[in-house]
Order: C-alpha cells, then structure tokens, then sequence
C-alpha cells in the first residue's frame, strides 16, 4: 500500500506527465436565434408561418398566448458563453411587434419603450369601478 501510493505521488513530481487534454463539445441550447433567422420574419405573418420559420418557441406563456419568447444560448468547449433572446408579440394571431437582441433589419432597431410610473394618486381606481372596493 505505501509503494502504491508513493509511486502515485511521484507521478505528480514529473514535469513531462500529464495527462491527455479531454475533449468538451459545444453545448447548444434553445431555437438558433440569428441575424438571418430574424430577417425573414415580416410583420403581418401568422403564427403558423413564424413557427415555420423559427421553430415552436422555448417559452409560451399560459396567461398570454400572444406572446412567444425564443433562447439560444451556446457553451463552448473552451468555456466561452453566448446567450440571445427574441420575444415576438401577436395581435388578433398575426405578428404584431419583434424584439430583442436580434431584430429583422428590415423593421430597423427601436429603443426600448421607457414606461414611466405614475404617481399613487393616479394610479387609485375611480369611485365606481369594479376594482375599487377591494
């Protein structure tokens, strides 16, 4: 046991040992959100046409079903991480609005919409409303 374990320590003492490099994959996640993918989206397509072309969406959420958000994030094996996201807003089940951090360049970037708080007295219910008692 102890020349076991002496001949397993000595291994760590030798500069020329090492062991193989292992070999790590890149791990893809998520519908392939890219420059190309966004530019063939049109405002006015229905959603059976942008499940055509992006893939069923990661995320639908079950309050709203208006709205789709694609993910793609990738790992490299070198470590490396990438991560996108695209949300797409349907009205009446035709595409209404596209954002993210892809846009089709064809619909161009605009600004995030900055939402500004309203004070408490005007966000109280008016007397009669049917929120206005709870």
């Amino acid at each position: 046991m102890v020349v076991i374990s002496t001949l397993v320590a000595s291994c760590s003492y030798i500069p020329s040992f090492r062991f193989p490099a292992v070999y790590k994959i890149n791990v893809q996640q998520g519908n392939v959100v890219n420059q190309e993918v966004a530019d063939k989206l049109q405002l006015g397509m229905t959603k059976k046409q942008v499940r055509y072309v992006m893939g069923t969406p990661l995320v639908v959420d079950t309050f709203n079903q208006e709205r789709w958000d694609y993910f793609y994030s990738l790992k490299t094996g070198k470590g490396d991480y990438a991560q996108k996201k695209l949300v797409l807003l349907f009205k009446n089940d035709k595409l209404d609005s596209v954002t993210g951090d892809v846009v089709p360049a064809h619909l161009g970037s605009k600004p995030p919409e900055i939402q500004v708080s309203k004070s408490k007295e005007e966000n109280k219910n008016p007397k009669g409303s049917p929120m206005s008692s709870w």
